[in-house]
């Protein structure tokens, strides 16, 4: 009996052991983007980012819990605007918009404290397509040791993706019809 639970022991170690390396083989940083085309102009739909107020009218992630508390603050729309949100369901944390460039691009700073602390860089950039919008979001930031060991689990660029992929439909379909 105490050779068998020794055996068993000596697998889960292993397994265990497995894990670690296997995912401390992972990339030290992630990124996710995805891209859509709007038929909208650049200016119209960089309005749509670039002002926290109208940018949560179509946050596929502020969409998920319209419980969440949220707070605004500095000034209405472009570098220096941000707002905090706490949330059951997707946790807290501040985005902050850093830099613009009208109707071309606004970077920003998203910060998660809970449930785990995170910093991020997000981007979006806005191009003309002829009378149309090409917008691409993406989001990249460093991958600490522990969510190393999520990634070997969960395909974070399909995750968090879908979720982009369905904020820009909302984008889509909010300059469209605008």
């Amino acid at each position: 009996m105490i050779g068998y639970l020794l055996n068993i022991g000596g697998i889960l170690v292993m397994g265990v052991g497995a894990l670690l390396v296997f995912a401390s083989m992972k990339p030290d940083v992630f990124r996710v983007k995805r891209s859509t085309t709007i038929a909208a102009p650049p200016a119209r739909v960089f309005s749509f980012i670039e002002d926290f107020h109208a940018f949560n009218l179509w946050n596929p992630f502020a969409m998920k819990d319209p419980a969440q508390k949220v707070a605004y603050a500095g000034p209405d729309k472009g570098p220096g605007a941000s707002f905090s949100w706490d949330s059951r369901k997707q946790g807290s944390g501040r985005m902050e918009i850093v830099e613009t460039s009208a109707p071309a691009r606004v970077a920003m700073r998203l910060e998660f404290t809970r449930p785990f602390p995170a910093r991020n860089a997000v981007e979006f950039t806005i191009d003309a397509s002829g009378p149309d919008a090409v917008v691409t979001w993406s989001m990249n930031g460093p991958v600490p040791f522990i969510a190393k060991i999520f990634h070997v689990f969960v395909n974070v660029d399909k995750m968090v993706g879908r979720d982009f992929e369905k904020g820009l439909a909302n984008l889509k379909a909010l300059a469209e019809k605008t």
